[in-house]
């Protein structure tokens, strides 16, 4: 597995570079702004062909750059059905945009318990609505990887004052990810990486935001 990651954007978001070592087919995960140049550059030094883009949830700083990612690589983009209106008309969302942003029609919707295949790589994807009702986590079993987009963070979680929030549904999302194995690797949509087993006040959560 490879896994670059670019933090990019006024709010540092993190989009990865997901790649099979061994086929060298990859994707995208979350595509901030000014990350277009730095995903490319990269994915071209690594002989890697990208695939497809995944969104973990359809916020403005997770999505600024899509349409120009999709125009260039000619890919599909995949979002929760819960998160498309927001992303085909960036700013539906009622969060004020700091810039326009081009929508994208999704190519296909992400669900619960999908698995992405990706070369050899197998990404399960996991619906965890809270921040958005479409936010999801990327999870990949074997290499004990999670991409949390902004569900969970290094000790913390997704603001859930946004308009797009959904605190009740946050704690079930919370406790899924606290049934993973503890080794599990978390990469956040933004800050450095973190683990499960670091996390485990997800499974009480509740008791700390509500």
């Amino acid at each position: 597995m490879i896994l670059e990651i670019f933090p990019s954007g006024p709010l540092e978001t993190n989009a990865y570079l997901l790649a099979c070592s061994q086929t060298k087919k990859a994707v995208i995960i979350d595509t901030p702004s000014e990350s277009t140049d730095l995903i490319l550059q990269k994915a071209s030094k690594l002989s890697v062909s990208i695939e497809k883009i995944l969104l973990t949830h359809s916020h403005w700083d997770h999505i600024a750059d899509v349409a120009l990612l999709k125009e260039k690589l000619n890919v599909p983009v995949y979002v929760h059905e819960e998160d498309a209106g927001n992303l085909e008309h960036p700013g539906s969302d009622k969060i004020p945009l700091f810039f326009p942003i081009a929508g994208v029609k999704p190519d296909g919707f992400l669900v619960e318990g999908q698995e992405l295949h990706v070369g050899h790589l197998k990404i399960q994807v996991i619906h965890t609505p809270g921040h958005t009702l479409g936010g999801v986590c990327f999870y990949l079993a074997k290499e004990k990887v999670l991409i949390s987009g902004d569900t969970l963070f290094r000790g913390t979680i997704g603001s859930l004052s946004l308009p797009t929030a959904r605190p009740a549904s946050m704690w079930p999302s919370l406790k899924k990810l606290a049934a993973l194995p503890a080794e599990t690797k978390v990469y956040p949509g933004h800050g450095g990486p973190t683990s499960i087993g670091a996390e485990q006040w997800i499974a009480h959560a509740q008791e700390q935001f509500d």
